[in-house]
C-alpha cells in the first residue's frame, strides 16, 4: 500500500477509508476521485468499502437535453431531506474536450442543494463513455453508500434515446420529458421509454403538456408495458416546486412495491451479476489481451495481404482469437508469447 500512499500524500487509501466511514466529506471527495482517476490501490479501497454499503435506494433521471432534470432533482434532494433521508447526488456532465474532467453544468443549476447539510453532490464527467453515466459511476454509489446515504440520486448526461444505462444502476428510474422538444414523436420510440418506472412531464405550465401526457398513456393502454407496476406520469413544474412532494411519494410508493415483491433484491442480484460479469471483461483484457503488442499479431504483411485482399480481416480475426485461447490453454503465460 505504500505505493498508494505516495500518490495519495500522506492519507493512505485505508486511512481514507477509516475517516470516511467516520463522516469525513473531505476523505469522501477524495476517495470518489481515486477511484474516478483509477489510482492504484483503488481496487483495495472498493473491497473494504463494499461491506459498509447495501443500504442506499439509487433513483436515476434521464431525459433529452433541456427538460430541466437538474432543478427538478434538486427540489426532489430537498424533499426526501425534509422527509428524514440523508442524499447523495451524481450529476453526471458532457466531457471535457482537453481535460476529460466534468463542465459541471448540471451542478451550478442546482442551487438549493449547494447549502443543505446532509446532501452531497458530486459532477462527473462521462470521459466519453456512452449510454449517460460515467464508467466510475457504480463504484461512486457503493462509496457514497458506505457514507450513509439513504438515498442516491443519479442525472445522466442528457442525451436522448441513447441513455438507458442508467437502468443498470438504479432501482428506480425516472424519464423525464418536457412539451415542445419533440418528445411527442420521441416518446414512442423504444429505448429511454421502456426504462421509465415513472414518467416525468415536466414544465407542465407550458402548451402541449396534457397532449404529452395523452401519448404517453395511449402507450401503455396498447399495452406497451405489462407489469404489476402501471408507471405513474406525473406533471411537475420544477422552477416553481410544483409536483415535486407528489413525486417524491411515487418514488416511495416504488421502492415500496419492490421491497413487498421481492424486486427489489432479484434488481440487485442481476445487477452484481453484470457487474462481475464486465469486471471478468476488462481483467481479461487488461492481463490477456492489452500484453499481446499489435505488430506481433497483425504485422505489416498481414495488414497489405488483407488490403490487397489476399486475406479477409474475418478469418484474420478468428486465427488470432483461436491462438490465444489455445495459449491460454497450454499456460496464462504462454499468452505473452504469442506470435513473437
Amino acid at each position: 500500500m505504500n505505493r498508494s500512499g505516495k500518490i495519495l500524500g500522506k492519507s493512505s487509501p485505508f486511512k481514507l477509508v477509516d475517516e470516511m466511514l467516520k463522516g469525513s466529506v473531505r476523505a469522501l471527495s477524495r476517495l470518489i476521485t481515486l477511484i474516478e482517476d483509477e489510482t492504484p490501490g483503488s481496487s483495495e479501497v472498493l473491497k473494504r468499502i463494499y461491506y459498509h454499503s447495501g443500504n442506499a435506494y439509487v433513483v436515476g433521471l434521464t431525459g433529452a437535453p433541456g427538460t430541466g432534470k437538474s432543478t427538478l432533482m434538486d427540489h426532489v434532494a430537498i424533499e426526501l431531506k425534509r422527509q428524514g433521508f440523508k442524499i447523495g447526488i451524481i450529476a453526471i456532465d458532457p466531457s471535457s474536450p482537453f481535460t476529460g474532467g466534468a463542465f459541471l453544468g448540471d451542478r451550478l443549476r442546482m442551487t438549493e442543494t449547494l447549502n443543505e447539510d446532509d446532501i452531497y453532490i458530486r459532477s462527473m464527467s462521462t470521459r466519453g463513455n456512452l449510454g449517460g453515466l460515467s464508467v466510475a459511476t457504480k463504484n461512486v454509489i457503493k462509496i457514497l453508500d458506505a457514507f450513509g446515504k439513504d438515498f442516491i440520486l443519479i442525472e445522466t448526461v442528457g442525451t436522448g434515446q441513447a441513455e438507458v444505462d442508467v437502468m443498470k444502476e438504479t432501482e428506480t428510474t425516472i424519464v423525464v420529458s418536457v412539451p415542445g422538444l419533440g418528445d411527442e414523436i420521441q416518446i414512442m420510440k423504444a429505448g429511454v421509454m421502456e426504462i421509465g418506472d415513472i414518467f416525468v412531464v415536466n414544465k407542465a405550465d407550458k402548451n402541449g403538456a396534457d397532449r404529452l401526457v395523452e401519448e404517453i398513456e395511449t402507450i401503455f393502454r396498447m399495452g406497451f408495458r405489462s407489469e404489476e407496476w402501471v408507471p405513474p406520469i406525473m406533471k411537475t413544474v420544477a422552477t416553481k416546486r410544483e409536483g415535486v412532494t407528489a413525486l417524491v411519494e411515487k418514488i416511495l410508493n416504488h421502492r415500496e412495491y419492490l421491497i413487498g415483491k421481492g424486486l427489489l433484491r432479484t434488481k440487485r442480484m442481476n445487477r452484481i451479476q453484470q457487474e462481475i460479469l464486465e469486471m471478468v471483461n476488462a481483467k481479461i483484457i487488461n492481463e490477456i489481451i492489452i500484453p499481446i503488442r499489435e505488430p506481433y499479431i497483425v504485422s505489416e504483411k498481414l495488414l497489405d495481404d488483407i488490403v490487397l485482399r489476399r486475406k479477409d480481416p474475418y478469418s484474420v480475426t478468428e486465427e488470432i482469437v483461436d491462438n490465444i485461447i489455445e495459449a491460454f490453454q497450454r499456460s496464462p503465460k504462454g499468452v505473452n508469447q504469442i506470435g513473437k
